[in-house]
């Protein structure tokens, strides 16, 4: 059972971290090398990406900004660049077509390059056809540049905070409710067996009186 318990507990813990890698957002320095609008047909990769920009229908079939970047390192990027609405992850981002306008202003060659933060959430899969959705663009003095995760920081360490006041309303819920609960049915099952032991003896010096007798 511990193999169990520790295989659960693993799982869970991976499901959880997968979660928030996917949902909390990341920050990449790149050259933006172009943009573009295409057309897709969104299947069964559906999780994987936002509602319709905030106006439209709903389609299976519909018109997505992308944002073509490079890495210092050479490494090639493409963010999709979508509204995310009132939906999930709650970012509120209503403003995609600013975006696609702003990243054409910061497209530029490897010459002159404008190097960018962009912050964005999500993974890039080529098996799944997924991509990352940009959240904002803001430009930086290098592929250098240093981005301190606040938002990160504060979400995750608000979250530990209110496991660790979760944890300890549960511990004192347990010692308050639980524990007594606990005790007192184990002394009513100790009264139980006790009562059933001097039965037992009654019985049986009972029937030792009763069939000892010559």
């Amino acid at each position: 059972m511990r193999y169990v318990k520790w295989s659960l507990l693993g799982l869970v813990a991976l499901l959880l971290f997968g979660f928030f890698h996917y949902t909390l957002p990341q920050h990449d320095i790149v050259r933006i090398v172009g943009t573009e609008n295409r057309r897709m047909d969104i299947g069964a990769n559906s999780w994987f990406f936002a509602s319709p920009d905030v106006g439209n229908a709903a389609s299976t079939s519909r018109d997505i900004f992308f944002v073509n970047a490079v890495f210092a390192d050479g490494g090639t990027m493409e963010y999709r660049n979508e509204d995310t609405g009132w939906g999930w992850p709650p970012y509120f981002k209503m403003d995609s077509f600013s975006l696609a306008t702003e990243a054409k202003e910061l497209v530029s060659t490897k010459a002159a390059p404008v190097w960018v933060a962009v912050t964005h959430y999500g993974w890039r899969n080529q098996l799944f056809t997924i991509f990352p959705n940009v959240i904002a663009l803001r430009q930086v003095d290098g592929p250098d540049a240093t981005i301190i995760p606040w938002a990160n920081i504060v979400i995750l360490t608000l979250l530990l905070l209110a496991l660790f006041m979760i944890r300890r309303m549960w511990l004192q819920f347990r010692e308050r409710t639980i524990d007594p609960a606990v005790i007192d049915v184990r002394q009513s099952i100790d009264e139980l067996d006790d009562r059933a032991d001097r039965v037992g003896d009654r019985a049986r010096g009972f029937f030792g009186r009763m069939f000892g007798r010559k």
